[in-house]
C-alpha cells in the first residue's frame, strides 16, 4: 500500500494538480492538510471519479484536513481529543480494514506557532503537541499499525533545513518544539523518512518567496510517524519533489510511505 501525506495549500486552487497526481501516483490512502474548505464545498466529485472515498474535516478559509482512500474506512473520528474549546479543524482519523487486521491513519495539521513570541500562537502549538502525544499514547496501547501523517510544522534536526541559522528563532525549529517532537518519538514512534534514508537535503516544503525552490532552500516538515506495528510493514519512502515544479503548485510536496499491507 502507498500511504501519503500532502499539505495541498487550498484544495480548490490545486484540484487539477491533485487529480493529476492521484492518477499518476495511485496512492491507496492520502492525508491532505490545509484544504481551506468547508466540508460541503470540498470538490469531492472530481476525486470520487478517480475511485477514491472522501472524508473531510473542513473549516472556512483556512486549516482543514481530509482522508482520500481507495477503500472505505470502517470508522472516522474528527478533531484531536483533549480540548473541547478548540474549534480549529486540524485532525481526522480513519480506521481501515486490511488483510490480517486494521490500520489507523491520521491526517494532522499541526499549528505553525509563529511568531514565537506571540502569547497565544506558540503556547497553542505546544499544547496541541502535548494533546497529540496523549492521543498517540492512547492509540499505541491498542498495538495496531498506526500512521500519524501530516504537516507537523516541525524541523526535527539541523540537517532537515537548508540553513539552521535562518530558522533558529522560528517556532518550527525552537528547542521546545523539537523537544515536543522527541517526546512523540520516545513513545515508540518512528520517523518513516529517516528510517529509510539518512540523505541530506531531503525537503518537503519550499517557500514561494526569495527563489527558495530554485535554490533548493527547503525544509522537511511533513512527516509520517509510525507505530512499531506499522514500522514492521514499512518498505520505503518517497518525497515527490517533482510536484513542486508543476504550474500553480502547493509549497509542500507529497511524502509517501510504501507498506506491506
Amino acid at each position: 500500500m502507498k500511504i501519503a501525506t500532502w499539505n495541498i495549500n487550498g484544495v480548490k486552487a490545486r484540484i487539477a494538480n491533485l487529480c493529476q497526481w492521484l492518477e499518476s501516483c495511485a496512492p491507496d490512502i492520502v492525508c491532505l492538510q490545509e484544504i481551506k474548505s468547508v466540508d460541503e464545498g470540498f470538490p469531492r466529485s472530481e476525486i470520487e471519479a478517480l475511485g477514491y472515498h472522501v472524508e473531510t474535516h473542513g473549516q472556512k478559509g483556512f486549516n482543514g484536513v481530509a482522508l482520500l482512500s481507495k477503500i472505505k474506512p470502517d470508522e472516522v473520528n474528527r478533531g484531536l481529543p483533549g480540548d473541547e474549546t478548540d474549534e480549529q479543524a486540524r485532525f481526522i482519523e480513519g480506521v481501515f480494514s486490511v488483510e490480517g487486521g486494521v490500520i489507523r491513519v491520521c491526517s494532522l495539521y499541526l499549528p505553525n506557532g509563529n511568531p514565537a513570541d506571540d502569547p497565544v500562537k506558540y503556547p497553542y502549538k505546544l499544547a496541541w503537541m502535548e494533546r497529540l502525544r496523549r492521543f498517540a499514547e492512547d492509540r499505541l496501547a491498542l498495538e495496531e499499525p498506526l500512521i500519524l501523517a501530516g504537516d507537523y510544522n516541525v524541523i526535527p534536526e539541523p540537517y532537515d533545513c537548508h540553513d539552521p541559522a535562518v530558522w533558529a528563532q522560528d517556532a518550527l525549529f525552537l528547542p521546545a518544539t523539537r523537544a515536543a517532537f522527541r517526546r512523540l518519538e520516545h513513545l515508540g514512534l518512528t520517523d518513516a523518512v529517516r528510517a529509510t534514508s539518512d540523505a541530506v537535503k531531503l525537503y518537503s516544503f519550499w517557500d514561494y518567496q526569495a527563489g527558495a525552490w530554485q535554490k533548493n532552500n527547503g525544509i522537511r516538515i511533513d512527516h509520517l510517524l509510525l507505530s512499531a506495528e506499522a514500522t514492521d510493514r514499512l518498505i520505503s519512502t518517497d518525497i515527490e519533489k517533482h510536484v513542486r515544479s508543476w504550474e500553480k503548485p502547493s509549497d509542500h510536496v507529497p511524502v509517501i510511505g510504501h507498506f506491506r499491507f
